[in-house]
């Protein structure tokens, strides 16, 4: 939510988010001095070295502690008495992704600089030892205000034009932390209506339509189909819908697409207009002709296939629809595959991610979800791990001592299951401590067709009788990569 602000502050607050290992010693005593002003102070050099508010014309607007590269060279030339060149050097090895390591040969220069002004060597230690994490993770001013810019931008636009921002998100994929199941999730959850890619509405980008009421609405489009290709839009099926196709032969007819595309199509539930589901319309794809014909049986080749009347085909559970959503689009609008897991865990005593975030400071607690992302910064060997479940996010944060004796299962799982301890902040920010794990990707199997239970006498509960969970499970070779791989940063 935006909430009325100083830009500079919006600035500080950009370039301090993403702290490397040292650095994060600067991000708490800025977010507590910046609380408490009566914390902030600003220590004086001897009268005959100096004015005794230098430190505050540098660090002023910091609340006393340096943030910026420009910051730590005037702190430099102020307290220690580098020159100009000297600075240069400084901020030269405190380049990000540059000259790492190089920093430390400036360390000795600055401390006995400050303390032969007068400065208690434990504070000149300190103000070094912050300033040396900007050796690998550091950045000016300028680029933390351009930054904000564009976080406050985007931040105004996700509040006021949801629907355009998730549709400019999902075509300018691959980027960011989120995968389009979680951008068009976090969409929906903010009132937009999401519509199913369609044969006679879908365009290759994601477009927005509108309502009678005029208001926005995404439709994805043929671009986030695993493997369509764009040709097969502009050449084949933008080239001949001038009129909606009305049925199956019509679009077939004028598209004259290649099999496989139509196969494609089938299979990412395309025909929903046609009044076709995703069983059906495989069903019409599969008796089409091939796109060659064997010499052989040349003669006997028709365009028109003759009618036929077949048995009513299953009714497909909606967990195989999911499947095959996540399968086709990585995504599904009908709903999240921890959705039918959660009976499961539940029985386990496992909790979902939005009881995380309800649950009282220093709490224990289980959660499992689908992974988004894992994140280690720097070098301080701390992993931040996302999981996604139906109900929302949960955020868990993993130290190295428990990395080292579960990094398998943290680096491995697609669906994880962590065991912790709840932090809640004084600003209700919320993060599971985690203490153990366990991988529970295999659980993903009882999706499958073959496991799903449904009521008596269905027909779908005789063609396909429940299985023992301990039984082989016969999957789709598609089904080992149903999920989309976490968006992982280290």
């Amino acid at each position: 939510r935006l909430r009325p602000r100083k830009f500079y502050d919006l600035v500080v607050e950009v370039a301090i988010v993403r702290p490397g290992p040292i650095q994060g010693n600067m991000v708490h005593p800025y977010l507590k001095r910046r609380k408490n002003p009566e914390l902030i102070e600003f220590p004086k050099p001897s009268p005959k070295h100096g004015p005794p508010d230098e430190l505050k014309q540098v660090l002023g607007k910091t609340c006393g502690v340096p943030l910026f590269q420009e910051q730590a060279m005037k702190l430099a030339i102020v307290a220690a008495r580098f020159t100009p060149e000297e600075a240069n050097q400084l901020r030269r090895a405190m380049a990000t992704f540059r000259n790492v390591g190089t920093i430390g040969r400036f360390e000795s220069k600055m401390i006995e600089g400050m303390v032969a002004r007068g400065y208690d060597r434990e504070f000149a230690q300190n103000c070094f030892n912050q300033i040396k994490g900007f050796g690998s993770y550091g950045f000016p001013e300028s680029h933390a205000a351009s930054f904000a810019h564009l976080v406050y931008v985007s931040a105004w636009i996700k509040k006021h034009h949801p629907a355009a921002f998730a549709c400019a998100l999902l075509n300018s994929q691959p980027m960011g932390f989120y995968a389009p199941a979680e951008i068009v999730r976090d969409a929906r959850e903010h009132g937009v209506e999401v519509r199913h890619p369609d044969i006679n509405f879908s365009e290759w980008d994601n477009t927005l339509e509108y309502r009678e009421d005029g208001t926005p609405v995404l439709r994805l489009g043929f671009g986030q189909i695993e493997s369509f290709r764009e040709n097969w839009w502009t050449e084949k099926i933008a080239r001949t819908r001038g009129n909606a196709y009305s049925t199956f032969e019509s679009f077939t007819g004028r598209a004259r697409l290649p099999r496989r595309a139509l196969i494609i199509l089938a299979e990412a539930d395309c025909f929903r207009s046609l009044d076709l589901d995703r069983r059906e319309s495989l069903w019409m794809v599969r008796r089409l002709p091939d796109d060659e014909g064997l010499p052989l049986f040349a003669s006997q080749f028709v365009e028109d296939l003759p009618p036929e009347t077949t048995a009513p085909l299953p009714l497909m559970p909606l967990s195989e629809h999911t499947i095959a959503d996540y399968q086709m689009m990585r995504l599904s609008l009908r709903a999240h595959l921890m959705q039918f897991l959660r009976d499961m865990f539940r029985g386990e005593g496992i909790m979902s991610c939005a009881e995380i975030l309800q649950a009282r400071d220093g709490a224990p607690a289980r959660c499992a979800g689908i992974v988004l992302t894992r994140q280690m910064p720097g070098d301080a060997g701390v992993v931040f791990v996302t999981l996604s479940d139906e109900t929302g996010v949960c955020n868990a944060v993993v130290w190295p001592s428990v990395f080292a004796n579960w990094r398998k299962e943290v680096m491995g799982s697609r669906l994880m299951l962590i065991e912790g301890k709840v932090q809640r902040s004084e600003e209700g920010i919320v993060h599971l401590i985690a203490e153990r794990f366990a991988d529970r990707t295999h659980d993903l199997d009882r999706l499958s067709e073959d496991n799903v239970r449904l009521p008596p006498g269905h027909l779908e509960d005789i063609a396909y009788p429940p299985r023992d969970s301990r039984a082989p499970v016969h999957r789709h070779p598609r089904n080992v990569r149903v999920l989309s791989k976490s968006r992982d940063f280290h």
